[in-house]
């Protein structure tokens, strides 16, 4: 009977904790498409602040992207630079 190496399981949890990380990328695209989207409303309602919109929804999808490279560069770590092996 063949046991299960550490080094084999923590290849196995890494893999599942990068497709955990990568799952995030689906609450920055609910984020982003939320904060566009509350964006065209309040230029419907209000032509005039379109400008002024427009400049805060794009820092808010730089703030919320910057979540998903974070996420992207855990999963990249975890699976070719690990550090736990």
């Amino acid at each position: 009977m063949t046991g299960i190496t550490s080094e084999a399981l923590i290849m196995a949890f890494s893999a599942l904790g990068a497709g955990a990380a990568m799952i995030a990328m689906a609450g920055v695209g609910i984020g982003i498409g939320f904060n566009a989207g509350k964006t065209v409303e309040g230029t419907a309602r209000q032509p005039e602040a379109q400008g002024t919109l427009l400049k805060l929804m794009l820092i808010g999808v730089a703030l919320t992207e910057t979540a998903g490279i974070f996420a992207l560069i855990i999963s990249i770590m975890l699976l070719f630079a690990n550090p736990f092996v």
